[in-house]
């Protein structure tokens, strides 16, 4: 383990952004891995105030397995401002060393500078962005994505998000057949544009490991046949992906289901980017070493794909999916792929259906979660217990009526095991704006010294009769209850005065509401009973009284 490590950290020095992804200074290789200085690991908080590449696939290289950084993608995709806008995901795929990473750079150029026409930025700018260097050696491990989301409008008027993702390099000496496949898979399924990074040409093993969109064939060597960009790629994908009789059975059906399985299949051929770029160590990324030919395909390869009238949105089962959305599917997908081996495409659409159906719970609860709010939130007034109530009946059937509008998978009997937990996690909400609400009532608040002062009086007036009529045991033992009353209302004033020991507060608040609802209430309750029953009484007696002496007079007159 020891000498692997320090193999990858063996190597020539490179450049790596700055948090802010301004500027690019010198490092060692040693002072740059992937997985300490380069990028935060899962303990990390991340600052969404400096873009930078965030690992949210982690890749453990020790039992080839990956987790999932929940943290981290939440606190990217769940921010107010994009987590209900409908996403765009971009990710770059293929075998490690193809310059991945490279080529999601000029994708953030563009993204920063979409607006100018010079966006692919001056000759001599170094390249700044994902971690990336030439060699023979991978640099990014599991899956990356950019921390910034670019908030976009389209031609008709929309909003999306755009999300850039890198993903680990395949096929090297330290991933396995399944690391491989795991994370194609993986972002495969959570973008709506799966760029396939391939050399030179297509060959029958890239077509077995399909999980594309586009084929972006990097050092084209043959224009004369089919020309650099979209048109010859298109030309050049048709060709290879004929059905011949001579073909394998296997190789046919490959073909096959190609079309059946991708909404928009694509080919772009782009040139070698020059000898400076392959041979140069030291090579930053600057323009002034690339070649020509590459430039230009660049400046429409990179549009084409990002766009504001080019942007293809993420859909499952025929829905637009939220960044919200996302967070759930990522979660269960992650989950499938934590077995020993890949799972079943049984199992996928088993994930993707539970996904769907959390992803609609979540955005139901967030619809109920604002609609209260409104009514009892934050620093809202109190309102009566039963108009609460009401509010949060019409919201819960507003919540449940949307979830049932979603378009889901998995059937009405699978489906209805989240509508139930979605019940059922709106009641705990609702449990929680109650107590909040009753925070607000200023003699909700004054309950527990309330409750302790009727304690304290009670025992008082019971140790001094008891005393008086020569029943010490009790007196003393009242003079008992009413120290402790007076030592938790002393406790209880400090904890709210300080703030500390708020276990020890919350103790007798809970103490004090039970004494309140088991004894003084029904006691209260007898009592204004018992009065009322009397009034009634008097009042009916005052009322026989009075019509008997007028009856009285009347004979007398």
């Amino acid at each position: 383990m020891a000498e692997r490590d320090a193999a990858r950290r063996a190597g020539p020095a490179r450049r790596r952004p700055d948090p802010a992804g301004k500027h690019y200074e010198e490092e060692e290789e040693e002072d740059a891995l992937p997985d300490s200085d380069a990028l935060p690991d899962s303990d990390d908080e991340v600052d969404l105030d400096k873009p930078r590449p965030i690992q949210i696939v982690l890749a453990h290289e020790d039992d080839h397995n990956f987790e999932l950084d929940e943290e981290a993608l939440e606190k990217i995709l769940l921010q107010e401002h994009i987590k209900d806008l409908n996403i765009v995901v971009v990710s770059v795929a293929g075998a490690f060393r193809k310059g991945k990473s490279f080529l999601l750079d000029f994708m953030l150029r563009y993204m920063y500078n979409r607006t100018s026409p010079c966006w692919i930025g001056g000759n001599t700018e170094p390249l700044t962005g994902f971690t990336w260097r030439g060699g023979c050696e991978r640099e990014t491990t599991g899956i990356q994505i950019w921390s910034e989301v670019f908030v976009i409008d389209k031609p008709n008027g929309t909003k999306v998000a755009v999300l850039l993702m890198d993903t680990q390099g395949a096929f090297d000496s330290q991933s396995t057949i399944k690391d491989c496949a795991t994370v194609f898979a993986l972002s495969t399924m959570t973008s709506s544009v799966q760029v396939y990074n391939l050399s030179q040409n297509i060959q029958e093993d890239d077509l077995q490991h399909l999980q594309t969109l586009m084929f972006l064939i990097r050092d084209w060597s043959y224009p004369y046949e089919h020309a650099y960009g979209l048109e010859g790629g298109k030309k050049f994908l048709e060709k290879r992906l004929q059905v011949k009789q001579n073909q394998h059975e296997e190789l046919q059906n490959v073909r096959k289901h190609i079309h059946s399985c991708f909404s928009n299949l694509g080919c772009f051929l782009l040139p070698h980017p020059g000898l400076k770029v392959a041979t140069n160590p030291n090579f930053d990324g600057r323009l002034n070493d690339i070649d020509e030919d590459f430039k230009k395909e660049l400046r429409s390869l990179v549009p084409l794909l990002l766009a504001p009238e080019n942007l293809v949105e993420k859909e499952i089962s025929g829905s637009k999916v939220t960044c919200r959305d996302l967070v759930e599917y990522f979660k269960a997908y992650i989950k499938i792929y934590q077995g020993e081996e890949l799972p079943h495409p049984k199992s996928m659409l088993q994930a993707t259906a539970e996904a769907n159906n959390l992803a609609a719970v979540a955005g139901a609860k967030d619809l109920y979660s604002k609609g209260m709010e409104q009514v009892c939130g934050g620093d809202k007034p109190y309102i009566a217990p039963s108009d609460l109530e009401r509010k949060h009946q019409d919201f819960r059937e507003s919540a449940v009526r949307q979830f049932r509008s979603v378009k889901k998978m998995g059937g009405e009997e699978f489906c209805r095991r989240y509508q139930e937990q979605l019940e059922v996690e709106i009641d705990e909400i609702y449990a929680n704006f109650v107590k909040h609400n009753d925070g607000k009532n200023i003699f909700y608040a004054a309950r527990t010294p309330a409750t302790l002062f009727a304690v304290m009086f009670a025992m008082y007036i019971t140790s001094g009769l008891t005393g008086f009529l020569g029943m010490n045991s009790i007196a003393t033992l009242c003079n008992l209850v009413l120290g402790m009353a007076l030592i938790s209302f002393c406790t209880w004033a400090y904890v709210k005065y300080s703030g500390e020991f708020r276990e020890v507060g919350t103790a007798i608040d809970q103490i004090a509401e039970a004494i309140w609802e088991q004894v003084l209430k029904p006691m209260s309750d007898n009592l204004m009973e018992d009065h009322m029953r009397q009034s009634v009484k008097n009042s009916i007696k005052a009322g026989l009284t009075e019509q008997v002496s007028h009856h009285a007079r009347l004979k007398t007159d």
